[in-house]
């Protein structure tokens, strides 16, 4: 099968819609499949390279984050991905990149499937100082968008549900986004984890409760802090990875409150490197809602690190609670579960599960899922007979 994979992101641009993409193609290419990249370059040059094909392209922040936007119709690096006949077309960006897949789609009659990777909702205040009206906005801009593909593959139930609320129509396929366990496995890391807490100034006997992403206002960080200033007295650290637009708000706040010996920021950091993070790491926290999945928190199980998260419904087939982590609503009961945990006996126990639970999200059974879509797709069958969970 020729599958054309479209994005307004891809490498070296570090984030999950660019993860599961790499993860995708390689369990996709692994099965014998071909499969070639759509995206925009980092400037106004367009260029083929390595089977990826980058449309000239300017800043658009205003939107989202790092965002850009196509700004040369490349005619000719268009031509060549129709030449090159694609079976099916698979969209993982609303923007640039979909108009250039739905226009691919149309003149060769093939269907285009789109993964909706990012709830927009929760990013209204970067675009919308109206956040009604910024819910309305997203919500038909989504609507419009998904009701023009032929069906969409979501990561959680919780996504699903958000798109049929809007009046999205089209079938709907969960399938989670599959990460590469070797690389995480607690066996693939060879360092001295003692040496690495002395470098980052942790005190060898405290236990490590690590947050790995995005530092901004959506993640909810602040309440990981004050969670921290409530248990001073306890042998903990909080190492904070990662970087962001309310960093120096955040160091400000561990300043504020005298926090400066248990709360560790080591900004940004290769993809390579997390897994030595995750490694010294006793308690991955994360008190975010606004996650469609949270690439991260497969991570951090594959890891063997134990989740203790804030209750959202992506985390629903994640964390089985009381065996591979735990779920808080308050910040009472994140308190109450982190001092559980500090004095508990089931801690090598909930590593185990943390393991084994991880193993549903490999890159192969991810391939493999989405490789069933396609082919549902490319058959003439009608699409009630099969279920929007795979």
């Amino acid at each position: 099968m020729k599958i054309l994979i479209t994005s307004d992101w891809y490498a070296p641009v570090i984030n999950g819609v660019v993860t599961s993409i790499l993860n995708l193609r390689q369990g996709l290419e692994e099965r014998g499949h071909e499969v070639r990249i759509l995206t925009l370059s980092g400037n106004r040059k367009s260029y083929s390279k390595d089977g990826v094909t980058y449309i000239g392209s300017a800043p658009a922040g205003f939107i989202y984050p790092n965002a850009r936007i196509r700004i040369v119709k490349a005619k000719q690096y268009m031509a060549e991905l129709r030449e090159w006949k694609p079976d099916i077309i698979h969209s993982n960006c609303e923007f640039s990149t979909f108009l250039s897949a739905r226009s691919i789609a149309k003149k060769l009659n093939v269907p285009i499937v789109h993964t909706y990777h990012t709830v927009y909702e929760n990013y209204t205040h970067y675009f919308c100082p109206s956040k009604k009206l910024g819910k309305s906005a997203v919500s038909t801009f989504s609507r419009i968008i998904s009701n023009k593909t032929d069906c969409l593959i979501v990561p959680s139930a919780k996504v699903a549900d958000l798109l049929r609320s809007y009046g999205v129509v089209k079938p709907i396929f969960v399938v989670p986004t599959g990460i590469d366990l070797s690389k995480f496995s607690p066996d693939s890391v060879v360092h001295d984890a003692n040496a690495v807490k002395e470098k980052l100034g942790v005190p060898l006997s405290n236990k490590v409760l690590l947050y790995l992403g995005r530092l901004a206002k959506e993640k909810n960080c602040e309440e990981l802090i004050n969670a921290a200033a409530k248990l001073r007295d306890k042998p903990i650290t909080l190492l904070v990875v990662g970087g962001g637009p309310i960093r120096s708000d955040l160091e400000q706040l561990v300043e504020k409150l005298e926090l400066q010996d248990k709360v560790i920021f080591t900004g940004m950091v290769q993809p390579s490197r997390t897994k030595i993070y995750y490694s010294i790491g006793d308690l991955f926290l994360n008190a975010s809602t606004s996650e469609t999945q949270g690439l991260t928190y497969m991570e951090a199980l594959a890891s063997g690190l134990p989740l203790l998260c804030r209750r959202d419904a992506c985390l629903k087939d994640v964390i089985e609670e009381g065996e591979n982590g735990e779920m808080y609503d308050t910040e009472d009961e994140l308190l109450e579960l982190l001092e559980r945990f500090l004095n508990s006996d089931k801690v090598l126990a909930y590593r185990e599960n943390a393991l084994k639970s991880a193993e549903k999200f490999s890159i192969s059974t991810f391939a493999k899922s989405m490789e069933k879509i396609y082919e549902s797709c490319l058959t003439p069958v009608n699409v009630s007979e099969f279920t929007s969970r795979s």
